[in-house]
């Protein structure tokens, strides 16, 4: 026979430590508990971030898909964590050079996660020294120098 729910005048005691051990049994109270998710969240829940980029990092696409995937390593200027950004577009790398300023945002994967082939990268850059990153691959501006 199983243990069952203590009863009675004094087992409030009982009742309650064995409530708080089973509540660590669920996967959210721990997460929030243990603050997992704000450690997880370099930008703390903005939703963009200003870095710096420290280098051009190209990834490597998983499989079935065989490409370089252009990116940078930057760090956040408000928290100095460094994370990897894609350059959407054709030719982005172009446009960037080290200690520039760039604005990064989530790149919009399942539950904030990396999204398609790229591992590990979460993020994407979006405008560079304050001219958007689209205009500039289009050619209708051209980058402002810092």
């Amino acid at each position: 026979m199983g243990k069952k729910s203590p009863k009675g005048l004094f087992a409030a005691r009982k009742l309650k430590r064995k409530r708080q051990h089973f509540r660590w049994k669920d996967h959210y109270y721990k997460r929030r508990v243990l603050k997992l998710n704000v450690k997880s969240d370099p930008l703390e829940s903005a939703p963009q971030g200003r870095c710096i980029v420290l280098a051009k990092v190209g990834v490597e696409s998983k499989q079935p898909n065989s490409a370089i995937r252009k990116c940078v390593r930057v760090q956040i200027i408000k928290n100095g964590r460094q994370v990897t950004a894609f350059l959407p577009g054709d030719g982005a790398l172009n446009y960037i050079d080290e200690h520039d300023e760039v604005m990064i945002c989530g790149i919009g994967g399942p539950r904030g996660g990396a999204m398609g082939d790229i591992p590990g990268v979460r993020y994407k850059v979006i405008s560079v020294n304050g001219a958007s990153l689209k205009s500039l691959i289009l050619g209708k501006i051209e980058k402002p120098t810092r």
